[in-house]
């Protein structure tokens, strides 16, 4: 429309200078030439005195516009403010009755807290008594030829004490000389991604040594260790082990990890376990490719001491896994806020060859991970039949003897990683 005018000015501008200089062409006031200069510069003249006479009007024009906008944003900050401040009343209101949810769900989570604390004590006790009334059941027993061969007196010779008990006893023994004799072989599994099978972790693993030099598998050992407390040395030392071994990895790829396996045992271990957070604290650093592992029974069973324990190394900076799943009754928030980042399944439970326990589909589990932070980790992996059905799982990382049984390091290579650590510490101190 617009356009429109503006030709139809030029049109009229051009009309009327041709009609001037005409009409001074035929007056015979000018000649032919000077007559259409003269319309030349009447046309020009009118054209000057167009634009002169537009600009204000366009100027006015856009102030007009440029009003009309600020009054917009106006409105649009007085609506942008009202819907803050409802906002803010709507986060006042449900912080107020999150409060107050707390507040009445507060007694009854103290009472629970105390009741499990109850239950736990009681369940010692009741073990206390039972070990008291056995060792009592014993003693009576008689001691001649008719007498039960599979009970014994504490006060019998070794000779008369049965072939099983005989053997844990000599499991253990075999067990507390090799941690006495540093017999204890640090093992290597890497956990690789999938379906690149590219390394990105890897899993510590311990192997003892008896005197006869034959290798003790965490099978073997990790009962009667725990029969006899020993488990809290191997992890102490495990522990130690594994730092070494971060250090020495994270020279070749800062992006690798380690994951490494704790008792549950040695969280309230009084002795053991304030020297393995001091040098956990001492070596915070590694705590982004340092991830402590704990079984699911481990998790379970935890009390409040251990969640506590729990506490201090999750304030350190490291993170957790929960490996040795037997089902998938678990809730993904609450491993989350327990600082878990990593849950290791078995391929087979993954895959459906086993009962889950649990109503979500195991394919789904991955997913339901991943919303809270925790990455799925398919273990035990022995076929490629089973790597490929776990590609429809979107898992991101598989471990198992098909991608590498665990290898053992080599003495030196730990003895070079001690020996790095303690330049790297001395360079630091100087510098």
């Amino acid at each position: 429309m617009l356009r429109l005018g503006a030709i139809f000015i030029v049109a009229c501008m051009v009309l009327i200078a041709g009609s001037l200089g005409a009409a001074l062409y035929l007056a015979g006031l000018l000649a032919a030439q000077e007559a259409m200069l003269g319309a030349l510069a009447i046309l020009m003249a009118l054209v000057l005195y167009n634009v002169l006479t537009k600009r204000p009007r366009d100027r006015s024009d856009v102030g007009a516009h440029i009003a009309d906008m600020s009054r917009g944003m106006a409105d649009l900050s007085r609506q942008v403010a009202e819907l803050g401040r409802r906002t803010a009343q709507l986060e006042d209101q449900r912080g107020a009755s999150a409060d107050q949810a707390r507040a009445a769900v507060a007694p009854f989570s103290a009472e629970l807290s105390e009741l499990g604390t109850l239950v736990k004590h009681l369940a010692e006790s009741v073990a206390v008594h039972e070990a008291t009334f056995a060792a009592g059941k014993f003693v009576s027993a008689p001691t001649t030829a008719t007498a039960d061969p599979l009970t014994r007196s504490e006060a019998q010779p070794a000779g008369a004490r049965g072939p099983a008990t005989m053997a844990s006893d000599a499991m253990i023994a075999a067990i507390r000389s090799a941690v006495d004799a540093n017999r204890v072989d640090l093992y290597l599994q890497p956990i690789v991604t999938l379906p690149q099978r590219k390394v990105r972790y890897y899993e510590a693993l311990t192997r003892l040594r008896t005197e006869e030099g034959k290798l003790l598998t965490p099978s073997e050992f990790l009962g009667p260790a725990e029969t006899g407390n020993l488990l809290p040395r191997i992890d102490h030392m495990l522990l130690f082990r594994s730092v070494q071994v971060v250090r020495r990895l994270l020279l070749k790829n800062r992006d690798i990890g380690l994951f490494c396996n704790i008792a549950g045992s040695t969280l309230n271990e009084p002795q053991l376990f304030p020297q393995m957070v001091e040098f956990l604290e001492a070596n915070r650093a590694l705590a982004s490719a340092l991830v402590l592992e704990f079984k699911q029974a481990t998790w379970r069973d935890m009390g409040p001491l251990e969640q506590e324990s729990l506490a201090e190394l999750r304030e350190l900076g490291f993170r957790f896994c929960m490996d040795q799943v037997t089902d998938l009754r678990f809730e993904p928030r609450d491993l989350g806020e327990r600082g878990v980042r990593f849950v290791k399944a078995p391929a087979a439970l993954l895959l459906g060859q086993g009962e889950t326990g649990s109503d979500i589909h195991a394919a789904d589990v991955a997913d339901l991970l991943n919303r809270h932070g925790i990455a799925l980790i398919a273990d035990r992996v022995e076929t490629e039949n089973q790597v490929i059905d776990l590609l429809d799982y979107e898992l991101r990382f598989g471990q198992g003897t098909l991608f590498s049984p665990p290898r053992p390091v080599r003495a030196e290579a730990l003895q070079t990683a001690a020996a790095d650590a303690g330049e790297v510490a001395t360079s630091t101190g100087t510098g």
